[in-house]
């Protein structure tokens, strides 16, 4: 016979739901207002695995950094965005990025600026670095999460892990808490005067991903914790909640091999060599406008019939080129760990160790080749634009063949929510009580090309703003009489 699970009864001037940068910074700001936050995570380590803790640390907002003016960065979100993302959202999170990250400064973390790109001027330090296997332990985000918990708990905040939320707490039409089960499967509650959704994207759901991203989502590459399940989503819709458009993600093309080899992610990725060579489907044909860059071509592997049919191709000049641009490049690490790299003297040789039509592949580089020399690349189907980076041509032998797949770090649509985080209904209006940071929520970032905003600054500084709004409407106000709007 089974044992009836206890509910225990909690009370908090604020709820977050999910341990990672977004759910505990919104905490924290909500607690430096004087109240009582409750953070609930799911997860029952120590140190939980999550996005966060394994983050690159790199704070930018779409690949510009955070110094520049917050017109620069709205203006390139919105046109990264083809023009989808929420402008009074996007004016919101670009204006108070920089104050996110001086905050974060405030309570000790720290950053580096990387000696590389522009857009690394904020690093999260120590930094973590690009390395077969991924050793975030003791670096970037791992060493973020407990400066966060430390402060909350200093505030007189509390961190559950082991709390799986499972419902809303709704009353007319105002949320007052959440409800779930612990890890010794007792049912909780948690009585709230306001709550925050902070779990995370659904990278890690199939069915989700089925639904909105790939209709073989077990052919894609989990490039993350493997811990976001989409759970926050479920829950706001249930409450009226307006979802924005999931199709979109943020990833890199990675090796194929990646499906079973762990040493062959997060990196090295391919997205260097794939943005300025060719990709070809199953029949040997061009699919994508290799033009938009790696994320761009992630999701467009991801909407294939096969998503694992994608083959990357290229000369030895490319190899030499951009195959050797990053830290981590493929050229050499990616056969040294076990990824595939076909040779061949020939185009009609190479199809035939990738299992590709042979006349086919050679008349898609024909028409490539001839396209680039008389530039004409626009007029290819699909085109090729060359706005960003360098087509390189496919002509010099040995030629060369990686087959590829989409690797998937989180997803970018989700809840949507207004420029203060609250949570919207399809009308416009905010549901009372109900917040919703981070990746899981959508307008800032996908639109036909994948526009990338930054997973990092969309956190915190959704995060910061959810809490400084609760903290200004609650923390001068006696409990159940403040109305959220």
């Amino acid at each position: 016979m089974p044992t009836q699970s206890l509910e225990r009864e909690l009370q908090a001037d604020v709820v977050v739901m999910g341990g990672g940068i977004a759910g505990l910074v919104a905490a924290v700001r909500a607690a430096q207002h004087g109240l009582r936050p409750i953070v609930l995570e799911k997860l029952t380590d120590a140190r939980y695995v999550c996005n966060s803790r394994i983050t690159g640390g790199i704070f930018h907002f779409a690949n510009l950094s955070i110094l520049k003016e917050p017109a620069l960065l709205a203006r390139q979100i919105i046109e990264g965005s083809d023009g989808t993302a929420d402008p009074a959202l996007v004016q919101a999170v670009t204006a108070d990025v920089l104050r996110a990250v001086r905050w974060l400064q405030s309570l000790g973390v720290r950053f580096i600026r990387a000696s590389g790109a522009d857009y690394q001027a904020f690093v999260l330090s120590p930094p973590a670095v690009q390395h077969i296997g991924w050793p975030w332990r003791g670096r970037s985000g791992d060493v973020l999460l407990p400066i966060l918990e430390t402060q909350l708990g200093r505030l007189g905040g509390q961190l559950l892990r082991g709390h799986r939320v499972t419902g809303l707490l709704m009353h007319e039409d105002r949320c007052v808490g959440l409800r779930g089960v612990d890890r010794n499967n007792n049912e909780f509650r948690v009585q709230a005067r306001a709550v925050v959704l902070a779990d995370g994207g659904f990278q890690a759901n199939h069915g989700l991903l089925r639904r909105h991203v790939s209709v073989r989502p077990e052919r894609l590459v989990q490039r993350n914790a493997q811990t976001g399940m989409g759970d926050a989503l479920g829950l706001a819709q249930s409450a009226g909640a307006a979802i924005t458009d999931c199709s979109r993600f943020y990833g890199h093309v990675v090796s194929r091999d990646a499906l079973e080899n762990e040493l062959l992610w997060p990196y090295p990725w391919l997205d260097e060599l794939s943005r300025s060579c060719v990709l070809v489907g199953a029949d040997g044909r061009r699919f994508v406008d290799e033009g938009h860059g790696g994320v761009h071509i992630a999701n467009q592997i991801a909407q294939l019939a096969d998503p694992g049919a994608a083959v990357l191709v290229f000369d030895q000049p490319a190899w030499d080129g951009p195959g050797l641009e990053r830290a981590l490049s493929p050229n050499p690490f990616l056969e040294r760990i076990g990824g595939t790299v076909h040779r061949a003297l020939t185009l009609a040789e190479l199809a035939r160790h990738c299992g590709l039509p042979a006349d086919a592949l050679e008349t898609e580089a024909a028409n490539y080749n001839a396209a680039l020399a008389s530039d004409t690349l626009a007029k290819l189907s699909p085109p090729r634009t060359t706005g960003k980076f360098i087509a390189w041509p496919i002509r010099t032998a040995p030629f060369y063949a990686i087959p590829v797949a989409a690797g998937i770090t989180y997803t970018m649509g989700g809840v949507a929510i207004d420029p203060y985080s609250r949570v919207k209904r399809a009308d416009g209006s905010t549901i009372d009580g109900l917040y919703a940071a981070g990746s899981c929520t959508g307008g800032l970032e996908g639109g036909p090309r994948s526009g990338y905003a930054g997973g990092l600054c969309k956190a915190s500084t959704t995060g910061l703003r959810a809490g400084e709004h609760i903290g200004a409407m609650l923390a001068t106000a006696e409990p159940g009489t403040a109305t959220l709007s």
